[in-house]
């Protein structure tokens, strides 16, 4: 079966930094794309101006629906969806507009960006306000400001204040699960911000798991935090399990070792659901299998009911 329609019919649970670009219509996608080397990428205001002006026409041409983003000196975060056409073909057009200009201004020759765009699908409500939250703190990380609201270049004071209908940028997906009030799910994300920039927050470039990491120390600091994600309607992968917080997860690995893994059906399924739920993760078959204590082939007997091709592409 085609990835693409697993992803329509809810079978993968997480595909991160695809080599190959996904082209779902309407697939929330955390992108992100950096300078080579140490070039920076915007130099003065023309520079961040630019670049948004290009988002702006991008929009326009071909249906990009973008809810947040950060321009950073030397990166950029986007969070968007196409409603139609090809991301990789829009992506790399936005991003070749944008190197030529550069290139063409500082009189420079060679390939500004390091490299081809990295792409993380938003298969769970949970990853996408991570990322939303995440891509607002950039600014926090490298000590530029130390409220995100005060950073120019991104869409943070667009969450914290009301929104005009025609600006690029749409928060209303994100501040939906957090509540059908507007002013109290700014006021939550707000919350969520502040206490987030108290966390370390590792860059994606290093840590793949980053966005992850970050949301579940910031659950830890808001145990609210999932009850407001369960308490919404699901925005996006409406048939994906709800993700829980990893300390969750140790808990219920030594229940299980205690219990024995698998020696009732009961414990079989429950296995099969923290199985599940590390994968939605991004954990491989042999992690798994590390953390459970058990062998690679105990992992896939478990999940033997589930689809295999989805599975391939974490193990």
């Amino acid at each position: 079966m085609d990835l693409n329609e697993l992803i329509r019919e809810g079978k993968v649970k997480r595909y991160f930094r695809a080599t190959r670009k996904l082209d779902v219509p309407g697939l929330v996608s955390h992108i992100t794309q950096r300078a080579a080397g140490k070039e920076p990428l915007f130099v003065e205001e023309a520079d961040y101006l630019e670049m948004i002006r290009l988002l702006n026409e991008t929009a326009r041409k071909h249906a990009l629906m973008l809810y947040a983003f950060c321009l950073m000196p030397n990166h950029l975060h986007l969070l968007l969806s196409l409603r139609e056409g090809s991301l990789y073909d829009v992506m790399r057009n936005l991003f070749a507009q944008y190197a030529a200009r550069f290139n063409r201004k500082y009189e420079r020759k060679g390939h500004l960006f390091g490299g081809p765009y990295r792409q993380s699908a938003c298969l769970e409500d949970a990853y996408l306000l991570g990322a939303s939250l995440y891509i607002h703190l950039n600014p926090v990380r490298a000590g530029l400001v130390h409220d995100p609201g005060k950073y120019r270049w991104s869409s943070s004071r667009l969450y914290a204040r009301t929104y005009d209908s025609k600006i690029l940028v749409h928060p209303e997906l994100v501040l939906g699960l957090l509540g059908e009030a507007e002013p109290e799910a700014r006021r939550r994300y707000r919350d969520l911000l502040q206490q987030g920039a108290t966390l370390t927050i590792k860059p994606v470039s290093e840590e793949k798991k980053a966005v992850e990491v970050f949301l579940t120390g910031l659950a830890k600091r808001i145990p609210r935090l999932w009850a407001w994600l369960g308490e919404r309607p699901r925005r996006v992968g409406r048939r994906a399990p709800a993700l829980q917080p990893s300390d969750l997860w140790e808990e219920r690995i030594a229940e299980l070792r205690r219990d024995g893994f698998g020696r009732k059906p009961e414990s079989r399924a429950a296995v099969r659901h923290l199985i599940e739920q590390l994968i939605s993760r991004g954990y491989k078959r042999e992690e798994i299998a590390r953390r459970l204590g058990v062998s690679r082939k105990t992992v896939y007997n478990l999940l033997r009911s589930l689809p295999i091709l989805a599975l391939s592409m974490f193990g």
